[in-house]
């Protein structure tokens, strides 16, 4: 089989909000998501919730650092109050787009069956507050989007989301160094073996496991019964998003001339890939047996990439 880049839809709404955010200059959304960290490493948060992105990761954290990998800074401001925060928003809406999140997805009622919080992160353009709505471009896939002013809020809040800090706006995007592709991915690389240790030191909830042992639990769970949360989390959003990042991380690595590390990623792009369907179709044990192939692959990035 030939390794084929990818390029259609997924779940990628902070990478895509920053290609927004950085216009003309921004590079492909695809190197965007590799020097967010996210490709390397697979979580199992609490051993009930994964997630093939890094043990310890989450979006804030990729998004500092697809900034500074690519030489752009912005300025990162939450607040306590939603009334400061909508005074601050609309100040910033004088001068261009805001950058929002993490918000709660479920309060985006313009989105069919979201009527109510469910616990799932999202990221969104804001492009302007009036009394009753507010206009955005959200990456899902809804441009020029109206959300009751009410809804907003809620979903800014962002009380049911486990990282983060209420009312998180992103602006003033100024790009202060010009980075070539090839030495973003190169110099982001050291960066990437560090998520691959799977540190033990970073603070997660009891039971949570990372990379082969994620992996591998996630498979035991599996096998044992079928809980539809997460089947449904898996095949409506991880897996999706999983398969896409290490695609598109193979894909940068072999531009940078790390072709080696390029065929390890290309094997776990299609081994998380390749769960979609048996899991759509409620065939846990079949999935288990990916997973069992999936989790060496992690202690062999790493080592390839050292």
């Amino acid at each position: 089989m030939i390794d084929f880049p990818y390029i259609g839809s997924g779940p990628y709404c902070y990478s895509n909000c920053l290609a927004m955010m950085l216009g003309a200059d921004a590079p492909p959304v695809a190197v965007i998501e590799t020097v967010t960290g996210s490709p390397f490493g697979m979580q199992f948060v609490g051993g009930t919730m994964p997630f093939f992105d890094p043990y310890g990761w989450n979006p804030e954290i990729g998004i500092e650092d697809a900034l500074a990998a690519l030489g752009w800074t912005a300025q990162t401001s939450s607040e306590s109050q939603v009334d400061a925060a909508l005074e601050r928003l609309t100040s910033h809406l004088a001068h261009g787009p805001v950058m929002v999140g993490p918000i709660e997805m479920g309060h985006l009622c313009y989105q069919p069956g979201k009527t109510g919080p469910m616990g799932a992160d999202h990221y969104v353009i804001v492009l302007e507050v009036g009394d009753e709505q507010v206009i955005l471009h959200d990456p899902q896939g809804y441009p020029y989007t109206s959300l009751p002013l009410a809804d907003f809020v809620k979903a800014w809040q962002a009380d049911t989301i486990d990282y983060g800090e209420p009312y998180t706006m992103r602006t003033n995007f100024r790009r202060m160094r010009r980075v070539d592709i090839k030495e973003a991915i190169t110099a982001f690389i050291p960066r990437a073996v560090d998520w691959l240790r799977a540190d033990p030191d970073h603070t997660m909830p009891p039971g949570s496991s990372g990379n082969g042992d994620a992996a591998l639990a996630l498979a035991a769970s599996l096998e044992t019964d079928r809980d539809e949360e997460l089947y449904d989390h898996l095949v409506h959003f991880a897996i999706r998003v999983g398969a896409r990042r290490a695609t598109d991380a193979a894909t940068c690595l072999r531009g940078a001339g790390r072709v080696e590390a390029a065929a390890i990623m290309s094997r776990q792009a299609r081994l998380i890939g390749s769960l979609q369907q048996p899991l759509v179709a409620g065939d846990g044990p079949t999935a288990a047996d990916v997973l069992r192939a999936l989790a060496p692959t992690y202690d062999t990035l790493r080592a390839e990439l050292q």
